[in-house]
């Protein structure tokens, strides 16, 4: 028998249970209490953030029983003819619930000529009828069809979020999470709870003992090495530009995905500057890095070499990587404009 995945396994189960999207659970619950449910809602946010679930959830608390939860891939069944055949079974009574439930996934994929066949149903349901719309693309989903919705917003989680979700899940599993390898595992997920879970079952497979550690995630997940960054954040505090530029050609050769080695360099600047700079947040740095990590960046503060223009100029770099024809090219440029001159 195959094991269930952390992320089904894990899978809120009430409105309780949904982490930090209170915007969508607290109306919905409210509603729920007060008897005034919609006829259509329609859930709006990237992928991984659990919009099936909260649909689920919801239908859930309105009565409806299995029977009469009917979930329907819309990027699959978008065609007109899908649509009339859902639109006719709407129609009928419940089997033993007080509502039937549609949630329609992916609905942005929906057809122009499947959308025109559903508005009328959308608009003027039978009482019994409830449908939940979710979609990565709001923007794809017709003025005609939102303004017929109750609209919500799944916000993407903070990377603390990510992070706390993970080490709370290693915990149930059995597993104690090194700070930084949750962190590691919440900046991999990149705001998806699917992706956190996903990534974190990635390592715990790959885990020689009941203790994470964030090499082990490295290893796992062939993320950049804490050694690659150091290297480079090394250069940089000496203010050494040729080996500055090392340390990018070897995390390039290596075959690290050069975006996320940025954003862990960023994050390590980052934190390097807030350790020189507020003294006041050491204690939560530490905490929040790790011990080996701590001592590592605050050893770099205090060289001069790393200022608010490096910081900048990664930044910057951050933002030419997406279009970079070579994805080193514009942490090299960050370099090289730092130190025009040896």
């Amino acid at each position: 028998m195959a094991h269930q995945s952390l992320y089904r396994a894990y899978r809120p189960q009430s409105f309780d249970e949904v982490a930090g999207q209170e915007q969508v659970t607290k109306p919905l619950s409210e509603a729920v209490k007060a008897g005034k449910i919609g006829h259509a809602y329609l859930f709006a946010g990237s992928r991984g953030l659990g919009k099936t679930s909260v649909a689920r959830i919801f239908a859930k608390e309105i009565g409806c029983k299995e029977r009469d939860l009917y979930e329907v891939d819309a990027a699959s069944n978008n065609s007109v003819e899908d649509i009339r055949a859902l639109t006719e079974g709407v129609y009928t009574l419940p089997f033993e619930s007080p509502y039937k439930v549609y949630i329609l996934d992916e609905v942005h994929m929906l057809s122009k000529a499947a959308w025109n066949a559903f508005l009328k149903t959308l608009e003027e349901p039978p009482s019994h009828a409830v449908f939940i719309l979710a979609t990565t693309e709001l923007d794809r989903v017709p003025e005609t069809v939102q303004s017929r919705c109750q609209v919500f917003e799944i916000k993407k989680p903070s990377r603390k979020g990510l992070a706390e979700l993970v080490a709370r899940v290693g915990k149930q599993e059995g597993y104690t999470l090194a700070p930084d390898a949750a962190e590691l595992i919440a900046m991999l997920a990149e705001g998806s709870y699917r992706d956190a879970l996903s990534v974190l079952q990635k390592a715990l497979a790959a885990s020689s003992d009941k203790k994470l550690s964030r090499e082990e995630v490295e290893q796992a997940t062939g993320a950049p090495k804490r050694e690659q960054v150091h290297a480079l954040i090394r250069a940089l505090a000496a203010g050494e530009r040729g080996k500055a530029l090392t340390a990018i050609e070897q995390a390039a050769k290596s075959g690290a995905d050069m975006k996320l080695f940025l954003e862990l360099t960023l994050s390590a600047l980052r934190a390097t500057l807030l350790i020189r700079y507020a003294p006041d947040l050491k204690a939560d740095l530490s905490e929040e890095l790790g011990a080996d990590e701590f001592s590592a960046l605050e050893a770099f503060a205090k060289e001069k070499g790393i200022t608010h223009a490096t910081l900048l100029a990664f930044l910057t770099a951050a933002e030419r990587i997406r279009y970079a024809p070579i994805p080193a090219l514009p942490l090299e440029l960050a370099v090289l404009e730092l130190f025009p001159q040896e």
